[in-house]
């Protein structure tokens, strides 16, 4: 442990540097405060030396330890578990390379964070539901990392709509009302209100559910306020942050054969292929199938917030098209296949006073594509 007392001004611009935080790799503990005792000024933190502030201690050298005792570069704070790991516990494990870069890599993501303007400001808006069996959870620290450079979170409160543990499955008649109603009045309820009264100017949106409950999301945010949708990446590790390592997708459109006279179908064919017999054995065999889709269809395939531009254009394109050669009066029979964030956007440029009315389907493991919900008609209350 440290032999030298740092001046209090490179103490104070070292707490200032870290931001009051563990500057260990992946710890970043906020070290000021305790809610349960009710110290809210208490320091928690401790100041370690990178080199050593003596010859013989931890990273010692007879040069430089005398040199960079009090040295602000030599410097780094930490919560008294990884002080103690870096000096006593494992000194070998940690050179003074290693940590260099901890310190580096803490202190320019704090200095980013806290130098990006009010007006970049967000609201996190966390929407999680059940899928099948699986429960989708939306980590509080992984959307926050994802945020920057373009926003940051607005407080350090999300937005939560989350419906787990409900005990009415997916392929059940009465869920997918059930979690219709339970979203919309949550919506009403936590974001509505505060959009009107202008205290939401901007949401960020990170969400994982079943894909009628994403549109039907991206129904009630529409165009109310500006929003940036996020998508959860799966390769080459799991992470919200955009990965901008492929080219912008081109998304293609088929339109359905012209003596196809039966039901509206849009296919929307992103993740998966997704063939038309699946569609006509729901439909018939003269419904009138439109599709979108790109040249390779998978589950990790949104890489960038230009991804989602581009089909927002596209299905913009495709709703007026169908209106136009269909006429009013029609209903659009939604076939989804795709990652979350273009679920979400579906919904959210759905018009209601122009578009036609949508029948949702849901892929059910035993039944196969099932009928969910409607936007555009009246929805039962």
């Amino acid at each position: 442990m440290a032999k030298t007392k740092p001046p209090q001004k490179i103490a104070a611009a070292l707490w200032a540097l870290a931001g009051g935080r563990c500057e260990y790799r992946g710890c970043n503990e906020n070290l000021v405060g305790d809610l349960i005792s009710g110290k809210r000024d208490a320091l928690f933190g401790y100041i370690a030396h990178i080199v050593g502030d003596s010859e013989d201690g931890p990273r010692g050298d007879k040069v430089l330890s005398p040199k960079l005792a009090k040295e602000l570069s030599n410097l780094m704070l930490l919560c008294g578990r990884h002080h103690k790991l870096i000096d006593v516990e494992d000194e070998e494990g940690h050179p003074v390379e290693l940590l260099h870069t901890m310190k580096d890599a803490h202190e320019t993501r704090i200095a980013t964070n806290t130098g990006i303007s009010e007006e970049y400001a967000s609201h996190v808006l966390r929407f999680g539901a059940s899928i099948g069996n699986h429960e989708a959870l939306v980590s509080t620290q992984a959307i926050f990392a994802a945020m920057p450079p373009d926003r940051h979170p607005a407080t350090s409160q999300t937005i939560d709509l989350e419906m787990l543990n409900q005990a009415i499955k997916d392929d059940e008649p009465e869920f997918w009302e059930l979690q219709r109603k339970n979203l919309d009045r949550l919506f009403a309820d936590r974001i509505g209100g505060r959009i009107e009264r202008q205290e939401i100017r901007h949401l960020s949106v990170f969400a994982l559910a079943p894909q009628p409950l994403l549109i039907e999301l991206g129904r009630l945010l529409n165009e109310i306020v500006p929003i940036t949708v996020h998508n959860r990446h799966r390769e080459p590790t799991a992470t919200w942050n955009w990965q901008r390592d492929r080219p912008v997708l081109d998304f293609l459109v088929s339109r359905p054969e012209a003596d196809a006279s039966g039901r509206i179908a849009l296919k929307i064919a992103v993740s998966a292929t997704v063939n038309d017999d699946r569609i006509t054995r729901v439909l018939g065999d003269d419904a009138a199938i439109w599709t979108i889709t790109i040249a390779k269809p998978g589950n990790d395939v949104v890489r960038q917030p230009e991804d989602l531009s581009v089909f927002r254009t596209t299905l913009r394109e495709v709703y007026n098209e169908i209106k136009a050669q269909h006429g009013e009066g029609q209903v659009i029979h939604l076939f989804p296949v795709m990652p979350a964030s273009l679920a979400v956007e579906t919904g959210r440029i759905w018009m209601p006073k122009a578009d036609l009315e949508m029948l949702i389907y849901d892929q059910n493991r035993e039944k196969g594509f099932v009928p969910t919900l409607s936007i555009g008609a009246p929805v039962a209350k």
